[in-house]
C-alpha cells in the first residue's frame, strides 16, 4: 500500500511517539508519587528492607522515577531517560514475579512493571517524538 503524503505519515508517527512519551512519563511520575503520598518514603524504605534491599535506596529510586517521568513529559533526553529507567522497573518486576501476572493480585503481580519496562524500551527505540525540548542521539540505535 502506498501513501500519497509520506510527510503526513512521518508527522503522525512523531505525534504518536509524543503521546507514548508523555503517557509513559505520567506513569513514572504516578509510580513515584505512590511512594511519596500513599506508602510514604519511610514506608517505602521499610518495604525495601523487608525484601532484602537497603532501605535508603527508596529515596534515590523515588527521585529517579519522579525526575525521569518529568523529563519524559517535557521531552528532555527522552530516549536516554527511558533506557535508564528500565532497570529500575526490572528490579521491581523481580519483586513481583512470585505474585502472579495481574498487578491487582495480592502484593501486586508483574504485569505493570514489565509493561513499563517494555514501553520504556520501545520509546528508546522509537525516539523523542514531536515537541521534545532536548534531543540527543547518544545511546540510540538510529
Amino acid at each position: 500500500m502506498t501513501h500519497s503524503n509520506p510527510s503526513a505519515d512521518q508527522s503522525s508517527n512523531a505525534y504518536g511517539i509524543t503521546l507514548l512519551r508523555v503517557s509513559l512519563g505520567i506513569m513514572w511520575i504516578a509510580h513515584a508519587l505512590l511512594k511519596l503520598f500513599v506508602f510514604t518514603l519511610p514506608g517505602t524504605a521499610q518495604f525495601f528492607t523487608s525484601i532484602g534491599y537497603p532501605g535508603f535506596l527508596a529515596y534515590p529510586v523515588f527521585a529517579l522515577e519522579l525526575l525521569g517521568g518529568l523529563a519524559l513529559v517535557l521531552g528532555i533526553y527522552s530516549r536516554q531517560v527511558a533506557l535508564a529507567l528500565a532497570p529500575i522497573m526490572a528490579v521491581a518486576a523481580t519483586v513481583h514475579f512470585g505474585n502472579g501476572w495481574v498487578h491487582t493480585s495480592p502484593n501486586g503481580g508483574w504485569e505493570y512493571p514489565v509493561f513499563l519496562i517494555m514501553t520504556s524500551i520501545a520509546l528508546w527505540l522509537l525516539g523523542d517524538g514531536a515537541f521534545a525540548l532536548r534531543r540527543s542521539s547518544r545511546f540510540s540505535l538510529a
